[in-house]
Formats: structure tokens, C-alpha cells, sequence
């Protein structure tokens, strides 16, 4: 299923001048470890001497790595509708345990479905905190491990984060979000079902999960790329699967496993966003578009509506 919203093409990034798409793709592929920030940086200089209007775009696109988490935050850490923790659970990767943060409704006693929130190379954020929270009060179980916790755990400076993504063993790192799922599924404050959802490299993640547990109940990847296409007749659980307009590294991925997804017969749907940049969803960061993330996220909640709770009808509002 494609559907290409309209709403994204009315967005300010679309409107801007070409040599803005240059400044955004430095930034893209900055922000997945790509290059360094000083070979951003570097390239940045050259660019912004081209002109005066390619100067403007690298200024104002250098605050993409500089996030405003204060200023984005949606549902506040002491928000009374949430209760939240810190929790974590044995890793089978032989590195101890995992640390996770936990967030649930004050509002439901009884147990919940979860969703299991996979984080972007950036490490376990603030952002990401609050978009655990924001699940929390759309009536979720929510919980986001943190992949760097081996390392000392997730600083809050994005660019010491990225460094250490690059130190992990990616293996082990897919095991630990295995091993998540697992933890999850019998806790007695979950109903058993159990599903997915991720960003960038959290969108990586959740469509490798996709192929490795056969239980996940509903998976939703933003920006992710394919998982091994051998692995696609595993799949169980229905995808739902986002895409940036502006994004040709992930995108190029897209086709074969849309493809192999068709071939299987697995349950899946597709979005694309056009005009828009990877991270569109990222409210803390100039890639945010306003209107295709609002899209997104609303039928975030509905494809979890409909999977993991099968009534179909509407989610809880924030």
C-alpha cells in the first residue's frame, strides 16, 4: 500500500532553494555517522563559499546538530497522566544488562500492550524519552533501551553518542533488542502483545526485528533501512513503513524490499513524504516538518490500534 500525502509538499523545507538540499544532505549524512563533524564542517565551509544563499542555508542547517530538546519536549517528564522508570533486563550478548526507561499511564491499572521504542544512532535522547512518554499517554506500555548502556550509557552530547554507536558491536547490539522483546512480552504489566517502533537507526532495527521474532504483534520503521531480503519470509508481524522524500540512501533500498515483502505476502504499508528530509519527524531539529509528522505519527497510532489492541477504533488522544 503507497500513499503519497499532500501535506508534506506545502512544508518549508520544500520551498526552499536548491542549494539547501545540498546543505540538508551534508547534515544526513553527518547525522548516521556518515562523516565526522569535522568533515561536515569542512565540507560545509566549501559550500557556504559558493554564495550567499548556500552560507545562509549551512548556518542555519548547523543547529541540526545542536537539537532543542527543551524547547520540543511534548509530554513533560513530571507530566502527572505518565508514570516513568528506569528498568533493566539481562543482555544475552554477555555485556550484563540492559538499562531501559519504562513509561506507562497513571490513567490504566490493568496490563497494557507495549511497544518497544528503538532509538537513533544518537543514543537514547531526551527525545526519544519523550516520544516513549508521548506512547505512555496514548495508552501504551512504552519502553526504549538504551543500546550504549555497555558503554557507560547515552550522553546527552549527540556528536560524543555517535562515537561511541561506532565502538559497539552491531551483532550484539541487534541481540539486545531481541532480548527486549523477550523481556517484554511476560512482564505482568503487558497483555502480551508486543510491537515495534524505531527511527533511523532505530528504523534499521525494527526491520531486522521484523525477520527475528516471530511474535511481534505490529512493526512501524521511520527511515530505516531493509533488512536482509533473505530474511524477509520470516516476517510475521504486519510492517508499516515510512519514508522521507529527500532520503536516497535509505530509499535506495526500498523497492527490492517492498518487493520481497509483496513476494511473501506480508502485511504491510508505505508512506512517502515528499519534500521532506530524513529525521522529518525529529520535532528538535530543522529537518522537523510540522505537517508530515503529525501524519505520521497519527497513523503510527492507528496502525498500533488496530494490531495490537484489534478493536480498530481510536487511540487515545494526548
Amino acid at each position: 500500500m503507497e500513499n503519497l500525502t499532500s501535506s508534506a509538499e506545502a512544508s518549508t523545507v520544500s520551498g526552499r532553494l536548491k542549494v539547501d538540499q545540498v546543505a540538508f544532505d551534508l547534515v544526513n549524512e553527518h547525522v548516521p555517522g556518515g562523516i565526522g563533524r569535522r568533515g561536515f564542517l569542512g565540507r560545509a565551509s566549501k559550500l557556504a563559499a559558493t554564495g550567499a544563499a548556500a552560507g545562509m542555508a549551512v548556518t542555519v542547517l548547523l543547529d541540526a546538530l545542536t537539537p532543542g530538546f527543551a524547547e520540543a519536549e511534548q509530554v513533560r517528564r513530571n507530566d502527572k497522566r505518565v508514570r516513568t522508570e528506569w528498568v533493566t533486563y539481562d543482555s544475552p550478548a554477555g555485556s550484563g544488562t540492559v538499562r531501559g526507561y519504562l513509561a506507562r499511564p497513571v490513567s490504566e491499572k490493568g496490563a497494557l500492550p507495549v511497544v518497544l521504542v528503538v532509538h537513533e544512532d544518537s543514543g537514547l535522547n531526551p527525545h526519544i524519552e519523550d516520544i516513549t512518554r508521548r506512547l505512555a499517554v496514548a495508552g501504551y506500555l512504552a519502553f526504549a533501551p538504551d543500546a550504549l548502556t555497555p558503554l557507560g550509557g547515552s550522553p546527552r552530547n549527540e556528536d560524543k553518542a555517535r562515537k561511541l554507536f561506532a565502538k559497539l558491536d552491531p551483532a550484539k547490539t541487534r541481540e539486545d533488542f531481541v532480548a527486549a522483546v523477550a523481556f517484554l512480552a511476560p512482564r505482568s504489566d503487558c497483555d502480551g502483545h508486543v510491537g515495534a517502533l524505531g527511527f533511523g537507526y532505530g528504523g534499521d532495527v525494527v526491520n531486522t526485528l521484523a525477520t527475528r521474532v516471530a511474535t511481534l504483534g505490529a512493526a512501524v520503521a521511520f527511515y530505516g533501512v531493509a533488512p536482509d531480503l533473505a530474511a524477509v519470509p520470516h516476517v510475521k508481524a504486519p510492517l508499516q513503513l515510512h519514508y522521507a522524500g529527500n532520503d536516497e540512501h535509505v530509499n535506495a533500498t526500498a523497492p527490492a524490499y517492498e518487493a520481497a515483502l509483496k513476494g511473501n505476502h506480508v502485511a504491510y504499508e508505505v508512506y512517502r513524504y515528499p519534500g521532506t528530509q530524513h529525521g522529518f519527524s525529529n520535532d528538535t531539529t530543522p529537518r522537523f516538518d510540522k505537517n508530515a509528522a503529525a501524519l505520521a505519527w497519527q497513523r503510527t497510532l492507528e496502525f498500533f490500534q488496530k494490531h495490537l489492541r484489534g478493536s480498530g477504533g481510536t487511540a487515545p488522544k494526548p
